[in-house]
């Protein structure tokens, strides 16, 4: 089994890393410096975790799919994504990228793991206790996880009409059809590959050159410009030491900063 991740700020690589643990998989972050294909073709099982964003998979996830989709399909797939409360069917859009019958969903679970968007007044700072209590959830839902697919228990969070129907509310406004990997025009992630802003409180340290994901910042002589490729993962955000950084088109710098050195990995 092999265990493919893209975690932004540390929660989806615990959750990841935990079940790559239980069950002897290989892990590897898809930003990782491997043969992916040389990885897919020598394994049989795939799981797949990644933060839900609007309700979709996020677009650097969907990018990664497209790119290896011939030597995906075929596998046998696990879905494991991580959410702040809910997310309807964050876990089954994930198949909406493959035609019927390609892959074999086998397991799909949701986590709700601490909030990170830090900008966003309405969403508050998860506190220890709270950060706590979430992780304790979590691993106990690791252990029935792993438990049910060592017993070849099949089962599908998200995948009902009402879930799909939850889903596409937020997830239609977010991206669009998720079964595209390209955003519509009119989508907030669209919008937002372009909503990077760099406050003047920035000293071009290069840190968020180096951390995104995406390579969409660069230092241009001292200053640090947006190449309109954001995936909004808030990893430039919670990581700036100037606090400088605001994504997704809205300019509320944020108070605090998400830190996941609780997170044991």
């Amino acid at each position: 089994m092999l265990t493919l991740y893209f975690s932004a700020t540390g929660n989806t690589e615990y959750i990841a890393r935990s079940f790559s643990r239980q069950t002897g998989a290989k892990c590897l972050s898809i930003e990782a410096d491997a043969d992916f294909v040389r990885e897919l073709k020598e394994h049989d099982s795939i799981a797949f975790c990644y933060p839900v964003y609007g309700s979709r998979v996020p677009r650097i996830m969907r990018e990664f799919v497209a790119r290896y989709m011939s030597d995906i399909n075929g596998k046998k797939i696990i879905i494991l994504i991580t959410q702040a409360l809910f997310s309807g069917d964050g876990a089954r859009v994930f198949s909406d990228m493959f035609w019927d019958g390609t892959i074999e969903i086998i397991y799909a679970e949701h986590f709700n793991m601490p909030n990170n968007v830090s900008n966003v007044p309405l969403l508050r700072k998860p506190g220890d206790k709270a950060i706590k209590r979430c992780l304790e959830k979590a691993d106990k839902k690791m252990l029935k996880i792993c438990s049910d697919i060592q017993n070849s228990i099949v089962k599908k969070r998200g995948f009902s009409r009402f879930s799909q129907f939850l889903g596409n509310i937020q997830g239609n406004f977010w991206q669009g059809p998720g079964k595209e990997i390209h955003p519509k025009e009119s989508s907030i992630e669209f919008k937002s590959m372009n909503g990077v802003k760099i406050h003047k409180e920035c000293s071009s340290c290069n840190l968020c050159v180096n951390i995104c994901p995406m390579m969409n910042l660069t230092n241009e002589q001292g200053i640090i410009k947006p190449q309109g490729n954001c995936t909004v993962c808030y990893r430039c955000v919670n990581r700036c030491p100037k606090k400088a950084i605001t994504v997704m088109m809205l300019k509320i710098k944020p108070r605090w900063q998400y830190n996941n050195c609780f997170l044991k990995i």
